[in-house]
């Protein structure tokens, strides 16, 4: 027997078993130390038991987005380090979430098992294999009033990584030193970096115009690259360490840039070898984001638009990473060539107006009708539908008498 849980406009037909007499929810669990990782695998109405400490908000909506039926996080998922939004999106969305579960789970607990949760319990055909703590939306509050709390501390800390990033990084930042060469040719085009970040669906959407009108080079950052296939583009370039990209997305034809560690690693490059692709090096400190921005703009892009980037104070520190420095950094060095693609879906307007194409319609008509009416071929073809009108006029009669 199944039962039914609604979830916003959704309704999820949750996977039950022999404990359907039993309260709380029953399903398949999905276990994965890694959100990303997990959510390729999750299925509507099973239940996700993750490792993330300050759950972000990307990976909350991802987590949402896919169905789950309830968030179980052996982490913390408000540490208290900054106001991360992940935890607050779960249980707005109507599922339960518990925090701070007993790390034994990933013991108890295999990929595909049923499991039910009830009130914070967790059982396991029949015993109870782990408890954590109910999140609610006040206990969700009290924990973000504590983390905004602590934000001068984080900031502080980000001015220091800034610093830290500004010495590693200056030659790339000021000169452009370690910017591979390309196939692709940017220079005075415009370029579209998109980041599987926030929003970016609905910015892809109401960029359709833009792309259709520009034909920008489409740059996919990892999982951008498939987020631009879904969209229905091929990507020109993708970007990244390649470890949340497709294999589907990395044999599409794109050119591919690896993004490699300082000294010389790139574990992406393995992946990229193994599927028989080649692919340039771009040795940075920075996020992948933020390298797709610099080489944009050192090929010569004339604009930078970019989609589900890290764009407010709010989202470097719900990312919770050191290298959100580069981001800020960046920006600066981009300067107004880089725009945000809500900014574009605001301002931007199809140079060809409705009125515009009603004006060219009305003249095209007006055109063909002075061309028939005062050549001799026009006169055949007027003299041809005349007839036929006349027929058919002549059939509707005959059709009632």
């Amino acid at each position: 027997m199944a039962t039914m849980k609604p979830l916003g406009s959704r309704t999820l037909t949750l996977r039950t078993r022999k404990a359907d007499h039993l309260p709380g929810i029953t399903a398949v669990a999905r276990i994965d130390r890694r959100t990303k990782n997990l959510t390729k695998r999750l299925n509507p109405g099973e239940i996700a038991i993750i490792d993330h400490i300050d759950l972000d908000r990307v990976g909350a909506e991802a987590l949402v987005t896919h169905g789950a039926a309830a968030v179980i996080n052996v982490a913390a998922g408000i540490s208290g380090r900054y106001p991360n939004q992940g935890p607050q999106i779960i249980v707005e969305s109507g599922l339960p979430c518990i925090d701070n579960a007993s790390p034994e789970l990933f013991k108890h607990v295999k990929d595909g098992d049923i499991i039910r949760v009830h009130e914070g319990m967790v059982y396991r055909q029949g015993h109870l294999v782990g408890q954590g703590e109910v999140q609610t939306t006040d206990s969700i509050s009290e924990a973000m009033a504590r983390a905004r709390s602590r934000l001068p501390e984080q900031i502080e800390g980000f001015v220091t990584n800034t610093m830290e990033y500004v010495r590693k990084e200056s030659a790339l930042l000021i000169d452009g030193v370690g910017v591979p060469d390309l196939r692709t040719d940017l220079t005075g085009r415009h370029a579209l970096v998109v980041v599987r970040g926030y929003h970016y669906k609905e910015d892809l959407a109401t960029l359709r115009p833009y792309v259709r009108e520009y034909r920008p080079v489409l740059i996919g950052v990892d999982g951008g690259a498939d987020a631009l296939i879904e969209a229905g583009y091929v990507p020109d370039l993708i970007i990244g360490d390649f470890d949340s990209v497709s294999a589907t997305a990395l044999r599409c034809g794109a050119e591919l840039v690896v993004h490699a560690f300082r000294d010389g690693r790139a574990p992406g490059l393995e992946r990229v070898q193994q599927l028989g692709l080649e692919a340039v090096l771009f040795p940075a400190t920075a996020m992948s984001e933020d390298i797709a921005i610099l080489l944009a703009d050192e090929k010569g892009a004339d604009l930078i638009v970019a989609v589900g980037t890290h764009l407010t104070l709010e989202e470097f520190l719900d990312k919770g990473r050191a290298g959100m420095a580069s981001t800020w950094l960046t920006r600066l060095r981009v300067g107004s060539k880089l725009v945000d693609a809500k900014g574009v879906s605001r301002l931007y307007q199809s140079r060809v107006s409705w009125a515009s194409l009603l004006t060219l319609a009305v003249a095209a008509a007006i055109t063909i009708c002075v061309a028939l009416s005062v050549t001799p071929v026009g006169h055949v073809w007027i003299t041809g539908l005349v007839d036929l009108w006349n027929a058919f006029i002549f059939w509707q009669l005959g059709l009632f008498s």
